[in-house]
C-alpha cells in the first residue's frame, strides 16, 4: 500500500492507494480524497433515461433477487457471462445454478449486508446497460437491523474487459461494526465450480456440489464515504486457444491442455466437470502438444467427483441436505424472484467447499 501527503493551500491530506494481487485480479483502493473516487463514480442521473432501470420488486421487498441481462460478454475469472442475478442484500450472484445460499460463493459484493429496501420509500435497486458496461446501484438502502444508522448508497460496475469497480457514496458506519448475525458481511468477489454427483441408491436424484475455488477479500476498513476499489482482472489459462500458447503461457497457473476438449485449463475453473469427465488430468499428465490417440481414452475411468468430496469435506464452509420447499436454516440467504431452473432434480445436496491456492508465483490449487 502506497501512501502520499496532497497539500493544497497550506492543507495536506493523506492519501492511500493499495495495489493488491488476487492471484485472478489486482485491486488498487482510492481514499477519500482521490481523485479517482470521484472519476470512479457513475452519475447515473446524467445516463440515458431510456436505459435507466429502477426494479420494483427489488426496491420494494427484503432478501430477494432478480436475473438481470447484459448487452455484452462480461469476462468474470475468464469466464463470459451474459447474465446475471442481482440481490436486495448488495451484491450481484454470478452463478447459473439458482439456489438458496446465493451469499455463500460465486458473487460480486460492494458491500454485502442485510439491506432491505422496503423500509424506506426512497430506497432503490437501479442498474444501467451502456453496451459495454453494467452499473448496478443500491440507493439509500438500510440495514433491517440498524435503520437508524442511516442510509448507504453504493455501485458495482461490470465493464466488458473485465474490470470490477466498487463505488461507495453513503457508508453511515463503519462496515466492521454491522451485524453479520442475520446476514453475512462482505466486499470481494468469488468463484466456484459445480459437480453433479448419481445417488446410485435413488436413480432420479442427483446431488449437485458446489466447490468455491477462489475467494477475493477486501479489507472493510478502507470502505468510507466517497471510496472506492478497482479490480483489474488478470490472465487465465482459460484466455488461451492453442495448445502451443497454453503450455508456453507464464502466468499465475498451471495451465495443461486437453486435445479432447480443445481447451487450456489448470483444471479448477467452471468447467471442472468437462475437464474430469473426458479424463483430462489422465491425458495432461505428459503435458505435450504431440497429437496423440485419444480413442483409448474414452476406456478409461473418470476421476471420481465422489473422492473429490470426500477429500475436501474437512474444509465445508456450510452444507444443507434440502428440498426446494425448505430453506436452510444454517446460513442467511437470500431469495430470488424467478423461478429456479427446471432442470434442477427434486432433491438437491448443495455443499459450499473451499479449495485453498497455494501461494508460489506459480500458483497452484491444493488437491489438484
Amino acid at each position: 500500500m502506497s501512501k502520499f501527503l496532497e497539500c493544497h493551500c497550506f492543507a495536506c491530506i493523506l492519501i492511500y492507494q493499495e495495489d493488491t494481487d488476487h492471484n485472478y485480479y489486482t485491486s488498487k483502493t482510492y481514499g477519500p480524497s482521490d481523485p479517482m473516487s470521484k472519476e470512479l463514480w457513475v452519475n447515473i442521473d446524467q445516463m440515458n433515461k431510456e436505459k435507466v432501470k429502477i426494479h420494483g420488486i427489488l426496491s420494494n421487498t427484503h432478501r430477494q433477487a432478480a436475473r438481470v441481462n447484459l448487452s455484452f460478454d462480461f469476462p468474470f475469472y475468464g469466464h463470459l457471462l451474459r447474465e446475471i442475478t442481482v440481490a436486495t442484500g448488495g451484491f450481484i450472484y454470478t452463478g447459473d445454478v439458482v439456489h438458496r445460499m446465493l451469499t455463500a460463493t460465486q458473487y460480486i459484493a460492494p458491500l454485502m449486508a442485510n439491506f432491505d429496501p422496503s423500509l424506506s420509500r426512497n430506497s432503490t435497486v437501479i442498474y444501467f446497460d451502456n453496451g459495454t458496461a453494467l452499473v448496478v446501484q443500491w440507493d439509500h438502502v438500510h440495514l433491517q437491523d440498524s435503520y437508524n444508522q442511516g442510509s448507504f448508497t453504493f455501485q458495482a460496475t461490470l465493464h466488458s474487459d473485465g474490470r470490477i469497480v466498487f463505488a461507495y457514496k453513503e457508508v453511515p458506519m463503519q462496515i466492521a461494526k454491522i451485524s453479520s448475525v442475520n446476514h453475512p458481511v462482505k466486499i470481494g468477489l468469488s468463484d466456484a465450480f459445480v459437480v453433479v454427483h448419481k445417488i446410485q441408491q435413488i436413480p432420479n436424484v442427483r446431488r449437485k456440489t458446489i466447490y468455491e475455488y477462489h475467494r477475493v477479500e477486501l479489507l472493510k476498513t478502507k470502505i468510507t464515504n466517497s471510496t472506492a476499489v478497482e479490480m483489474m482482472p488478470l490472465p487465465t489459462c482459460l484466455q488461451f486457444t492453442s495448445c502451443t500458447s497454453c503450455l508456453a503461457s507464464q502466468i499465475n497457473f498451471n495451465c495443461s491442455w486437453c486435445h479432447r476438449l480443445n481447451r487450456c485449463s489448470s483444471g479448477f475453473d467452471r468447467h471442472r466437470q468437462d475437464w474430469v469427465d473426458n479424463s483430462c488430468p489422465d491425458e495432461t499428465k505428459d503435458n505435450t502438444c504431440d497429437i496423440i490417440n485419444t480413442t483409448n481414452l474414452n476406456l478409461l475411468t473418470t476421476a471420481s467427483t465422489d473422492n473429490i468430496t470426500t477429500r475436501n469435506r474437512g474444509t465445508t464452509e456450510c452444507h444443507s441436505s434440502q428440498t426446494p420447499l425448505h430453506m436452510p436454516t444454517s446460513i442467511p440467504t437470500e431469495g430470488t424472484v424467478v423461478p429456479e431452473p427446471t432442470h434442477i432434480p427434486l432433491k438437491i445436496e448443495i455443499w459450499i467447499m473451499k479449495l485453498m491456492l497455494q501461494s508460489s508465483d506459480k500458483r497452484k490449487p491444493a488437491g489438484q
